[in-house]
């Protein structure tokens, strides 16, 4: 007759996808049981790694019918909630904390204006949300709110419920920027350093943002107040660097990176923006921008490389109109960039999720 001892080495020789290490090792399995020839265990999951039961469900069963005496295999898939410690230099009145339903905060940066973070931000909170999975866009640019032009939603006014925001939803995912609730759009904000962290604050626990699997907030460039007041208010489960080719841009998002590094916050990875130009007409890449500067400053950083996006007419007038190309053309090479993108910042939530789980 097997016995557990024997589910466990059969389940060693499954390996999570893109992370190298095995079920066992990384500390999901749990609980195993034999009896009377069926095979029983728990697979213990993050929130962000749910997409892992999809993925191993087949491989799990097969190793484990491979064992002689056993007839059947039954698995309980358990999601098991993020205990997000503390960030450094949390704020007095207690430790930092992600509202109830927030399972996963992705931060996106950039060292400067005018490399395309918005863009990314929303195309990547679409194409995430292709995946089936609940998202949500905290634009916390609060001097150059841009996500909601980009998303057609400019004119649009939050509802008040229960003494809280209600994000507005369009395209399915939901989104709260300070573009809201200027009553001119091209009024300026002119703030100082403690009411931008009281409107972050604001932004993260006065919202109802209900159930979410992943919110992106969309920060202003560089490393000043607004930044520094998010990594103290929430622990973030990740962020990513986007920043265009050209050696200046690089130099300057190295900054913005390396202050994230210092706050503890995982990197997920750099994005290499406008990386080069396809012609329409006869196929020519050409790099206007050189190219590889966001591969190098990965490499020099010891942080993943996520990917390049094309500088694409297509997105640009997309993202003019207000629906991203994600959606104008989901099939297209330019939608495919995004989803190559939300696939490799998938992999390294796990990535992060499976050093967690090692780590205790």
């Amino acid at each position: 007759m097997p016995t557990p001892e024997d589910v466990l080495n059969a389940l060693r020789k499954v390996e999570v996808p893109d992370l190298g290490h095995d079920v066992v090792s990384l500390g999901l399995v749990q609980d195993v049981k034999m009896m009377h020839g069926i095979a029983t265990f728990t697979m213990l999951l993050k929130p962000h790694a749910t997409a892992l039961q999809g993925q191993l469900d087949q491989p799990l069963k097969a190793a484990v019918k491979g064992i002689t005496g056993v007839q059947d295999v039954a698995i309980h898939w358990l999601v098991k909630p993020d205990t997000p410690a503390p960030n450094k230099g949390a704020p007095p009145g207690g430790p930092a904390s992600l509202p109830p339903g927030i399972k996963t905060v992705i931060a996106v940066g950039s060292g400067k204006g005018g490399v395309g973070k918005s863009t990314v931000t929303v195309n990547l909170a679409l194409a995430l949300a292709k995946t089936g999975a609940k998202v949500g866009i905290l634009d916390a640019d609060i001097y150059g709110p841009s996500v909601p032009f980009l998303l057609g939603v400019i004119d649009h006014k939050p509802q008040v419920h229960n003494e809280k925001l209600v994000p507005i939803t369009v395209h399915g995912i939901k989104v709260m920027s300070m573009g809201f609730l200027l009553p001119d759009p091209e009024e300026p904000v002119v703030w100082r350093g403690p009411m931008l962290a009281g409107a972050m604050r604001q932004f993260f626990h006065d919202v109802d943002w209900g159930d979410l699997d992943y919110l992106l907030v969309d920060l202003p460039p560089g490393t000043g107040d607004v930044p520094l007041s998010l990594i103290q208010l929430v622990p973030l489960t990740g962020a990513v660097i986007v920043l265009t080719p050209q050696p200046v841009a690089a130099a300057i998002g190295t900054k913005t990176l390396r202050m994230l590094q210092a706050s503890k916050a995982p990197i997920l990875g750099i994005i290499e923006n406008m990386s080069h130009f396809v012609c329409g007409h006869c196929g020519e890449t050409t790099d206007i921008f050189t190219r590889g500067g966001g591969r190098t400053v990965a490499e020099h950083a010891q942080v993943p490389f996520l990917g390049e996006v094309p500088l694409d007419p297509v997105i640009r007038a997309s993202g003019d109109a207000g629906v991203p190309v994600v959606l104008v053309e989901p099939n297209g090479p330019q939608a495919k960039a995004f989803d190559d993108l939300a696939r490799t910042t998938l992999e390294q939530l796990l990535q992060v999720a499976g050093q967690a789980t090692r780590h205790g």
